[in-house]
């Protein structure tokens, strides 16, 4: 059994990559930000939506999401809108609205999924990041 006396997050995280090392503690981290993204993806997908006059689904089909990386020391993974339906053009005017159209029908949507994902995104990461410690 290993113990462990904890001061704060910084010593914790420098004393699981001394003791698994640095890749392992990477591996484990990416996983569970993989799982984490699928979480609020799914949430997102449901948010936003395809009913309405004028929805295909467009927007539904071109959100994608990144491979993990390091952004300012802190690994990331970023959802965007990056398909054949160019829909990474009007994503931030369906979210924020504009002079013409200041209400559109799904606005604030990626921001309720947000809100909404929070607690169980948190949960995620953490469940999965104890699963990949254990074994």
């Amino acid at each position: 059994m290993i113990k462990v006396e904890l001061k704060g997050v910084d010593e914790v995280i420098a004393e699981l990559e001394r003791r698994l090392g640095q890749e392992a503690m990477q591996r484990v981290s990416d996983e569970a930000l993989k799982k984490g993204a699928d979480l609020f993806i799914k949430v997102l997908k449901s948010s936003i939506g395809t009913s309405g006059r004028y929805a295909k689904g467009w927007t539904v089909a071109d959100t994608t999401v990144s491979g993990p990386f390091d952004e300012g020391g802190v690994r990331t993974i970023k959802v965007h809108w990056n398909g054949p339906h160019g829909r990474y053009r009007i994503v931030h005017l369906n979210e924020w609205g504009t002079v013409r159209i200041p209400n559109p029908p799904r606005k604030g949507a990626i921001a309720r999924a947000m809100r909404t994902a929070e607690d169980a995104y948190r949960e995620v990461i953490k469940q999965e990041l104890i699963n990949g410690l254990r074994g």
